[in-house]
């Protein structure tokens, strides 16, 4: 059993490794001052910046579990979300509305992806 643990602080690693298993802590947007679709652009960029460190891509991604703020902004982010995930690579999803860590932040991804082979 192999662990790999990348950007490790004292309260979380960015990047775990098990196996080929590639799991991302929360990841959210680079200005959260921004709007829903310019919060999950950038979100997401992020995620493709970690799962490549990782060696993987959005085409591994095995589930996401995105967390908004209100469901208001449920079909703004969906459009963002949906031109950015690959054809025929739809992961397992989840969505739910949740109180953020900051009040200005209005979504929040975790994903799990395997390792590209």
């Amino acid at each position: 059993m192999t662990i790999t643990r990348m950007e490790t602080k004292q309260r979380m690693s960015r990047i775990v490794i098990h196996n080929d298993t590639i799991y991302l802590c929360g990841q959210v947007a680079e200005n959260a001052s921004m709007d829903i679709d310019e919060q999950t652009q950038t979100m997401l960029a992020k995620v493709d910046t970690l799962l490549e460190q990782a060696g993987s891509d959005r085409e591994h991604i095995l589930s996401a579990t995105l967390y908004i703020k209100s469901m208001d902004l449920f079909d703004a982010m969906n459009e963002v979300w949906d031109n950015w995930v690959p054809m025929g690579h739809a992961p397992a999803r989840a969505c739910v509305e949740a109180g953020m860590a900051r009040e200005e932040l209005l979504v929040e991804i975790s994903v799990v992806a395997a390792v590209r082979k």
